[in-house]
């Protein structure tokens, strides 16, 4: 079987570009830099940069284990010593879809904080966050399988 020089040529430059599309089409997503800390309101904020993408949109999932104290405040600002706190605990999450910009997002999540539940405070007195802290905090990149974990915060409002 005789192969003509077309042919050849033709069968060399489909291999070669092959070859050369492969490493350019890869799609390897990886957090870059992710970070934690808690907001003026107590909650988680995880910000991140996940890069080598594809392009569209991609969903993310946040969750973490947090305890919150809350606490009553008289009037005059201070915590009675009373036994009026309370400490609550639970799992917080949340959820986020980014638009991949050149492979990359950056953006950023909040959860929480867990709510008090039922407790309240006597008259004459508010209900406010005293403490909160976040462990276990998960963020996935769920459209791309990728998930990382993020060191724990926590932080104090008010001594109790």
């Amino acid at each position: 079987m005789k192969i003509t020089k077309s042919v050849l040529v033709a069968i060399i430059a489909f291999v070669a570009a092959l070859v050369m599309a492969s490493p350019a089409s890869a799609v390897a997503a990886k957090f870059h830099s992710v970070s934690a800390s808690v907001s003026n309101s107590g909650a988680l904020v995880v910000a991140f940069d996940e890069r080598g993408l594809g392009e569209g949109n991609i969903d993310y999932t946040l969750t973490a284990d947090s305890t919150a104290v809350y606490a009553c405040i008289n009037g005059g600002g201070n915590h009675p010593q009373a036994a009026n706190k309370e400490t609550v605990n639970g799992e917080v999450s949340a959820a986020g879809s980014f638009e991949s910009k050149n492979g990359r997002v950056q953006a950023s999540l909040s959860a929480g904080p867990i709510s008090a539940g039922a407790f309240t405070c006597p008259g004459g007195q508010r209900l406010v966050l005293a403490s909160v802290s976040y462990t276990n905090i998960v963020l996935t990149d769920t459209t791309n399988g990728t998930s990382v974990s993020v060191s724990g915060v926590a932080r104090t409002f008010l001594d109790v």
